[in-house]
């Protein structure tokens, strides 16, 4: 009997506020000069009703009323804009979009416009989305979720400074937009934070079941947060050198490196993951470490039903290589690890605050000071966490807030976008259009959604290939053979890829995901990666990769 096939592919946490992309712009579209000679609005009860179903998440009913006032109101945009949204909220791309197009034929207004780009946003045709945006606040017309659409891609570009003043003027333009306000919370102090988060989540809007527990763990990381959980760098040393470990000696078995982590001196072997956030522990290691845990949460994955219990808790010191930081955030899941992560993992994303050289070919992991902008003075170093992430941590503070800095030594580098800890680079795959591919060191193969791998070749089913991640095991799993993949400067040709459905990676992203670059590829590469940017690059040298292969044949 043929050995079967067992593909372990681990993921990292997914984003709560995941956003989209989009090609940077240099500079914010001008305020609205004029106003629109667009006909007002029409205003009636069912309209009002319908609104209120939508803001109580009743978005069935709500399609249906906006259904309703369109049979009376053919031309209304606030209703295709209503049923458009809907449609976005059941997470029914194919009627969103078909909508879009119907009420675009129907009445060519801002709103509509408007709605009809947050379509292309999820559909990842995020350019083309901003072009709308852009397009609709140049009008002169005050529409507020164009700001709040043009945000979204500042944000994915690394433009924070842009991002937090289009999400003011949103937030000014329309206050009682739930999304906006979700938004709006990232630019505020803490301690208002944790206030509005208080109000938002004992109001009814619009906000779905997980929207809400993600919110509530929002809440429960900003309480904690206000605490000293910081975690600083306490060595005198800015730049490190670590060894990194294989999983397996042999090349054509290896499917990861671990990076030795000391948690409260406690040395833990943990996979080194360009796809996941923070550090991740199992229960029975952070036991083992003396880790402190300080309130439960839900951590989220691939696999399964995609998401599994946990914990928020911090480690009084983390030693890494000749560096020591001090009262660090660390998650731990109640799920075992599995795929040679016993330990559990750790995301480059922590390392965040510095210029990260993951060199696989060099078995070795390097990190040093990011090039300072201009009048730029010295800055306090640490290890990031997702919690700092997700709570703004300063990133939209007016006096503070940066956009993305290209450096004269780094001109050179690919710019990718960024959806909280992932990052995204655009991927061709044989003659289609780019893709949003994530590089994912984690994934053992690299892995293409099944609505791209049928746009490039034949896609066949393979009940002898196992997946699975911290939330469970994949179900349903293909192949596709023979697709040439280009990213940055590279091209490889695949004798296979792994392919599965990633719609649930590409809803919680918020834009399409159409694959993951795995350690199948970027094992060859020597990556360094600007967090701070949004920026990569990556280098291939022939010679250091048969080195490799001949050191562990």
């Amino acid at each position: 009997m043929a050995r079967l096939l067992r593909y372990v592919i681990i993921f990292g946490l997914m984003c709560h506020l995941c956003l989209a992309q989009s090609p940077p712009d240099k500079s914010l579209p001008r305020e609205p000069t004029a106003k629109s000679n667009t006909p007002d609005v029409p205003k009636s009860n069912s309209l009002a009703d319908a609104t209120a179903l939508f803001r109580k998440g009743d978005f069935d009913k709500a399609i249906e009323t906006y259904k309703g006032i369109l049979r009376e109101k053919p031309t209304s945009p606030d209703a295709w804009a209503g049923l458009i949204r809907s449609y976005l909220k059941l997470k029914d791309i194919g009627a969103a979009s078909k909508s879009a197009e119907e009420a675009l034929a129907a009445v060519d207004h801002p709103r509509v416009r408007t709605a009809r780009a947050e379509v292309l946003f999820r559909q990842g045709e995020i350019s083309q989305a901003e072009k709308e945006w852009v397009s609709v606040i140049n009008s002169g017309y005050p529409e507020a979720r164009a700001y709040l659409g043009l945000a979204r891609g500042r944000r994915a570009n690394s433009m924070y400074r842009g991002e937090g003043e289009l999400i003011r003027k949103a937030h000014d333009l329309n206050a009682d937009d739930p999304d906006i306000k979700v938004l709006w919370l990232a630019t505020l102090p803490q301690l208002q934070q944790i206030e509005q988060l208080k109000s938002l989540l004992g109001e009814q809007t619009s906000l779905d079941e997980e929207q809400r527990e993600k919110l509530s763990n929002l809440l429960n990381s900003a309480v904690e947060w206000r605490k000293d959980h910081s975690c600083r760098l306490v060595s005198k040393t800015r730049t490190m050198e670590a060894p990194l470990t294989p999983m397996s000696k042999y090349p054509q078995y290896m499917r990861g490196y671990r990076l030795t982590v000391a948690v409260n001196r406690s040395d833990e072997a943990l996979l080194l993951d360009t796809g996941a956030s923070g550090i991740v522990l199992g229960r029975e290691v952070a036991e083992h470490a003396g880790v402190t845990l300080l309130f439960r949460t839900v951590l989220g994955g691939i696999g399964g039903t995609g998401r599994t219990t946990g914990s928020i808790g911090f480690a009084e010191s983390v030693k890494i290589g000749n560096m020591e930081f001090r009262n660090c955030p660390v998650r731990v899941t109640d799920e075992p690890f599995i795929g040679g992560a016993e330990d559990g993992l750790i995301g480059t994303d922590v390392f965040q605050q510095f210029l990260v050289d993951v060199d696989f070919p060099g078995e070795e992991l390097k990190l040093s000071e990011l090039p300072k902008r201009p009048g730029e003075q010295h800055e306090e170093l640490g290890l990031s966490s997702a919690e700092e992430q997700e709570s703004g941590d300063g990133r939209l503070d007016e006096s503070t807030a940066q956009d993305r800095y290209i450096a004269p030594e780094m001109q050179s580098f690919t710019r990718v976008y960024r959806f909280g800890h992932l990052l995204l680079i655009a991927t061709s795959i044989g003659d289609v259009p780019p893709k949003l591919f994530v590089l994912d060191s984690g994934s053992a193969s690299n892995v293409i959604s099944l609505s791209a791998a049928e746009e490039v070749t034949k896609v066949h089913r393979r009940s002898n290939i196992l997946m699975e991640g911290v939330t469970g095991s994949v179900r349903d799993v293909y192949t596709a053979k023979k697709a040439v993949i280009r990213f940055g400067h590279l091209a490889q040709q695949n004798q296979e890829i792994i392919g599965f459905d990633t719609t649930a990676q590409s809803e919680n992203a918020g834009t399409e995901i159409s694959g993951f670059l795995g350690f199948q590829t970027l094992r060859m590469l020597d990556i360094k990666i600007d967090y701070r940017d949004g920026l990569v690059n990556f280098a291939y040298d022939a010679k250091k990769w048969n080195e490799l292969k001949r050191r562990h044949r």
